[in-house]
């Protein structure tokens, strides 16, 4: 089977930083996949180049089996994107947002209940988005990137700056989602609980650079040796993962 998206050997600098350094991945279709490290370790320049947003010094990424070069109107249909932070226009309601962003793919307004469904905003539709708290502002965000039924959907930090609570609705619907549809996910955070709740691979990243990649248990038997990762292991596998990362780099993931 073909990756949706595949990333072979890319590198990408702003002036004297090298953001990313030969970077390579390979995503399935229905997988979720976090891309993990701290701030600075080229996260969101790596999705921005997924997304299409910038463009590789060298390397190539293909998104389901296309370049961005010539096929930008079919593979901007086919991707939903949520940033660490959305602004919205204060003065429309939730219900006017959802309605305006279906309106660009020519989607109506059964979409847009439908939407309110999953993010569970019904009760919030006539509210202007000023008005609505922070968690509620990141889920609205979140329904505007499924909006179009994507193929893939890239998130970047969705949940920073939230409460607990806030973060595990977020949770919740993108849960759902691997439930009920085939839809990829490429999540960047620095929260090794949300990579470990949510995704199924993960690629730890520090300065531009993948240090391991595989998946939780792939990554807990690395970290153990041979040695078999015992029930106990797992139970305070965040710490563990949390080690191994302080022991590639010599700085934890929060700083």
């Amino acid at each position: 089977m073909n990756p949706v998206v595949e990333v072979r050997d890319v590198y990408k600098a702003f002036k004297t930083v090298q953001a990313v350094r030969g970077v390579s991945l390979a995503i399935e279709r229905a997988q979720f996949t976090a891309l993990l490290g701290p701030n600075g370790a080229g996260k969101t320049t790596l999705v921005e180049m997924i997304e299409g947003i910038q463009k590789p010094d060298r390397g190539e990424i293909r998104i389901l089996g296309k370049e961005w070069k010539s096929n930008a109107d079919e593979l901007h249909r086919a991707i939903g994107l949520s940033l660490q932070e959305t602004r919205f226009i204060d003065k429309l309601t939730v219900w006017e947002t959802l309605r305006l962003f279906a309106s660009f793919y020519d989607l109506g307004k059964s979409r847009v209940g439908e939407i309110l469904g999953i993010i569970g905003l019904a009760e919030k539709q006539n509210a202007y988005t000023v008005n609505l708290s922070g968690g509620q502002r990141q889920r609205l965000a979140l329904g505007l990137s499924l909006i179009n039924r994507p193929k893939i959907l890239l998130l970047d930090e969705p949940t920073t700056g939230l409460d607990p609570n806030a973060r595990r609705e977020i949770w919740s619907i993108l849960l759902d989602l691997k439930e009920r549809t085939r839809t990829s996910l490429i999540l960047t955070t620095h929260y090794m609980e949300e990579a470990e709740h949510l995704c199924d691979y993960i690629l730890i990243m520090d300065r531009g650079e993948v240090l391991k990649e595989g998946t939780l248990e792939d990554l807990l038997e690395a970290d153990h040796g041979d040695k078999a990762v015992s029930p106990e292991d797992r139970q305070c596998r965040r710490k563990t993962l949390d080690d191994l990362f302080t022991s590639m780099t010599g700085r934890r993931l929060d700083e």
